[in-house]
Formats: C-alpha cells, sequence, structure tokens
C-alpha cells in the first residue's frame, strides 16, 4: 500500500513539475489551441489570449449542443450590468436556423449593394459565418433600459450607453468561453438592416435591439499575427 501511495504521489508530482516546465516555455502551460483540441484546461487568462477572430470555421464539432446552452446561461447569469438591470438577452441559432440567417443576411444585402460588391460579400458568407456550426445573437431590450430610463431620469441619457457595455461584456465572456473549448468565433454587425426580418422569422419581441451577431465553427485555419500597439502609449500609472 506504501508503495502505491508513492508511486502516486511521485506522478502527481511530476506531471505538476513538467505542468510548469511546460507553462513557462510556451507561455499557456497545457492550454494548446489546436484547430483540433478542446481548451478545457485554460484558465481565464489563457483563454483570454487565445481569443482571436476565427474566419474560417467549419460545422464539424465534438462539443455538444448543451455545453453551448451552458455558456450562454452562465454569461447571462454572471455578467454584470449597471443597476443589475440585466438588458442582454441572447439567441442561439442551430442548424437550419443558422443557415436561415446568412441566407437572409445575403437576402437583405443584395438589396442594398451593387451586384459586384454583393458577389464579394455572398462569397465571404457563404465560406465563413454561413459556413460554421451556429451563431449567437445579441440583444438588448429597449423596454428594459427605457424602464430605467423613467424609473433614474437623472441617468436617462446614460442607460442606452450602459446597454451597450453590458453587451460589450456578454459578447466578450461567451467568445473567449467558446474559444475554452475549442471552438472558434467572429463577430459580426449586419444590423440593423437584418433587425426586423429576424425578429419576425423568430418572433422575437419588438423591443429588441439587435446588437451583433457571433458565427462559430471549428476552426479550420489559424488567424494571422496580431499586431499589439505599444502599452505604454495606451497605460498610464500615477501614484
Amino acid at each position: 500500500m506504501f508503495y502505491i501511495r508513492f508511486e502516486v504521489h511521485f506522478l502527481l508530482k511530476t506531471i505538476y513539475k513538467y505542468s510548469k516546465l511546460f507553462s513557462q516555455l510556451f507561455g499557456r502551460g497545457f492550454c494548446y489551441r489546436g484547430i483540433n483540441s478542446m481548451n478545457m484546461n485554460c484558465n481565464f487568462e489563457e483563454a483570454l489570449k487565445l481569443r482571436r477572430s476565427y474566419y474560417v470555421i467549419g460545422r464539424d464539432i465534438s462539443v455538444p449542443d448543451g455545453v453551448i446552452k451552458g455558456i450562454l446561461e452562465r454569461a447571462l447569469t454572471y455578467v454584470p450590468s449597471a443597476f443589475n438591470s440585466q438588458t442582454t438577452r441572447l439567441v442561439l441559432l442551430l442548424g437550419k436556423a443558422h443557415t436561415c440567417l446568412w441566407q437572409m443576411v445575403k437576402d437583405v444585402l443584395r438589396e442594398q449593394i451593387s451586384s459586384d460588391v454583393f458577389m464579394k460579400s455572398a462569397r465571404k458568407i457563404d465560406t465563413s459565418f454561413a459556413a460554421g456550426y451556429g451563431s449567437v445573437l445579441f440583444w438588448e431590450d429597449m423596454a428594459a433600459v427605457e424602464a430605467l430610463q423613467a424609473a433614474y431620469p437623472l441617468y436617462a441619457d446614460r442607460f442606452p450607453v450602459w446597454a451597450q457595455h453590458t453587451s460589450a461584456m456578454h459578447q466578450f465572456v461567451v467568445w473567449t468561453m467558446l474559444e475554452r473549448v475549442g471552438l472558434g468565433a467572429s463577430l459580426q454587425h449586419y444590423n440593423p438592416l437584418i433587425d426586423d426580418r429576424v425578429r419576425a422569422e423568430w418572433q422575437l419581441p419588438a423591443t429588441w435591439q439587435l446588437i451583433a451577431q457571433m458565427p462559430f465553427g471549428k476552426p479550420l485555419r489559424e488567424p494571422g499575427k496580431k499586431e499589439i500597439l505599444p502599452l505604454d502609449t495606451r497605460l498610464k500609472i500615477f501614484r
């Protein structure tokens, strides 16, 4: 029994030792972004570093729908909002609904732009956004915002701005959590062009205002190198 305990203890020490070594070498331990793997061992900082815009995505994912649903539920539960207003609304589109959304986007664009420009846009939609597994739609309930404006007139002009802040935090959290389970995503803004058609298609309240669309799926190509501006021009510290 002692021998077994010693072996287990030695094994655990060895794993810990080499996990620290890999962390020092690669800066993120075993948190490998690989386009074919999940990143469930990532902590928040590691997932944050890996979160990027993925434009080449596919539908062949191993993440259950329940996990994706859970990500959205946790975002809605724990992301803060001004006055705890909880004005953000999320819609998850999968399967035919996901395909329908991006066909709808193309239909709207066809009416708005020249044929040459439309062909380029349609090609990008078909090979990128529509090619993914699903889409998350981010909304703000303006009825809730207006109720806050009425209740707190002193801050009436700020509540729409704070609602945008709340939405942005939900976008960031969902994006990062999708990354953590090995899914690639990007953030798109075809609103307000598509708002009315989307609301009608899925019978959503007229008071919901569309903020952004997040297509996601299996990452098929790593994004290019991201240019980081000097931090000393963007961060100031005073004592």
